[in-house]
């Protein structure tokens, strides 16, 4: 697939969204627009169960203004589907063919086990979690599904959400203290219900608006030290202190909560308790955020459909570099070479017993490698620190926070004052010990990092030999690169150190 631009359009219970992406083969996937409008079309169900007249026009306004923002980026594909809300009104073909003829979109009405299933395909190809329950909690339903090693096992739809739950049990503006035993109550039935999912203990994993707000007010109240809630982690016991300060707060200072946006004030309450509640019959221990949802399946779908390579669910991370530094200026083939030569180089020290061999940490290694000072491409005598903002500070596919850190360490690496700099916020995260061994993990890849300066990715090998005291590092390449040649001599100081030995560096054309 050369190139696809395709607009995702969810009409949801609370809120109708507009999402833009873009996609190739070299860059990936992009989302290059995304434009919300707090709709509540759950409000408009009447008693005889169709939707009013009045949420009809505001439906077929808001899709007619997307429509026109369509056209302005010239965007022809265009998926506009329906959930809840629209499932629900049992005029719902009634008001498909009025859209269609109205705005000239048309809308596909997707089933409970469908909207599941999106939502499965969001997860399974954005983190690295294996196995879970996860759960979407929109305005008027709720998907519960169960993975085993990022395969679907289990899916079902409650035909209750964050707006019909507040007609159910709530009197005011936002849920009381007194109101949430009921809540709790009928929640915890309906999932009790479920024998695939008690105590199976996995993780419970998020997705939609709720839980991410949910993860930004906790990250805003701990002043958490990095940015993004993708794969960000909260225990049940955090959760029940999150609400229980939200129950101090007025109406009108939820509104203003950092974090928090105002269109779900009245409702962040009422999914906390549904959050809880799911994570007690499930014995979970973590609760955890997933950005991507509905809309980042539907379109996962879409290109996999054309091209059933584009993303690998088992190897998220490998996405992610692909785009990431194709979009810093590295190519293709400089990433792969600087993951081989790591991996090269440290098999060779575990061989020598400078390490000893652990599978997770070579895998840590050659991720830092492909992203390893990717900042030189802002600015090259600050590398450092661009390159550690870029990976802290952003969501990454595959990776929790604190994995991210790390790479972010390593890959940023320096010198040892830098690395302490950087890793201060974050001694409470990463043991000490662990910590030494990022910091040498970072310094060898500074020295390997130098065995490409010209980026001709012209070095095949690289062999130790130790005689006597001294650590020889033997480099086999296509000719002698002196650009190399210079650069590993001023950085064999850092592998030295590791080493705690003499290193002596040998250059070799291929086939002397």
């Amino acid at each position: 697939m050369e190139n696809l631009k395709t607009a995702i359009i969810d009409i949801g219970s609370n809120t109708i969204r507009l999402v833009l992406y873009k996609y190739n083969n070299l860059e990936g996937l992009r989302e290059f627009g995304n434009i919300k409008t707090v709709a509540r079309l759950r409000t408009y169900l009447q008693a005889n169960g169709e939707m009013s007249e009045k949420g009809i026009v505001l439906l077929a306004e808001t899709l007619s203004s997307f429509k026109k923002i369509i056209d302005d980026y010239e965007v022809t594909d265009i998926k506009a589907t329906a959930t809840a809300a629209i499932r629900q009104a049992t005029n719902n073909q009634t008001i498909i063919n009025r859209m269609e003829k109205e705005t000239g979109i048309l809308i596909d009405l997707l089933t409970e086990e469908e909207e599941a299933f999106f939502g499965f395909v969001a997860v399974a190809h954005s983190m690295d979690t294996k196995s879970a329950v996860t759960i979407d909690i929109g305005g008027g339903s709720t998907e519960i599904t169960l993975f085993e090693d990022k395969k679907l096992q289990k899916t079902i739809s409650f035909p209750f959400g964050t707006v019909s739950l507040k007609e159910m049990f709530v009197s005011g503006e936002a849920i009381s203290k007194e109101e949430k035993e009921p809540l709790r109550q009928y929640v915890r039935q309906q999932f009790e219900k479920l024998d695939w999912i008690k105590q199976v203990g996995l993780p419970v994993i998020g997705i939609g608006g709720s839980a991410r707000n949910a993860a930004q007010i906790h990250q805003q109240l701990i002043e958490y030290p990095i940015s993004g809630v993708h794969q960000y982690e909260i225990t049940r016991e955090e959760l029940t202190n999150l609400s229980s300060y939200l129950e101090t707060l007025s109406f009108e200072q939820l509104k203003q909560l950092d974090g928090l946006s105002s269109d779900r004030a009245d409702i962040i309450g009422i999914a906390l308790e549904v959050f809880s509640e799911l994570m007690a019959v499930v014995e979970a221990k973590t609760f955890q955020i997933s950005k991507k949802g509905l809309r980042e399946g539907l379109i996962y779908n879409r290109v996999l459909q054309s091209n059933d390579h584009a993303f690998d669910k088992y190897n998220v991370f490998e996405g992610y570099a692909r785009r990431i530094t194709f979009e810093y200026g590295r190519t293709e083939d400089e990433r792969t070479f600087l993951r081989a030569i790591t991996e090269q180089f440290y098999r060779e020290c575990c061989r020598l017993n400078i390490c000893n061999f652990n599978e997770e940490q070579m895998e840590l290694l050659k991720r830092a490698a492909q992203v390893f000072a990717i900042g030189e491409y802002i600015e090259q005598d600050s590398s450092n620190r661009h390159t550690f903002y870029l990976l802290a500070n952003q969501s990454i596919a595959g990776m929790n926070h604190v994995d991210r850190v790390k790479l972010a360490l390593v890959a940023s690496y320096k010198n040892k004052d830098y690395f302490r700099r950087f890793a201060a916020p974050f001694i409470t995260w990463i043991p000490r010990d662990e910590l030494k061994t990022l910091r040498d993990f970072g310094a060898m890849l500074k020295f390997i990092y130098a065995l490409n300066v010209s980026k001709r990715n012209i070095v095949e090998s690289i062999e130790f030999e130790k005689i006597d005291d001294v650590v020889h590092i033997i480099v086999k390449a296509q000719h002698l690169p002196m650009a190399e040649i210079y650069q590993c001599e001023r950085q064999k100081k850092h592998i030295e150190r590791i080493f705690k030995k003499p290193v002596q560096i040998h250059f070799y054309k291929k086939g002397d």
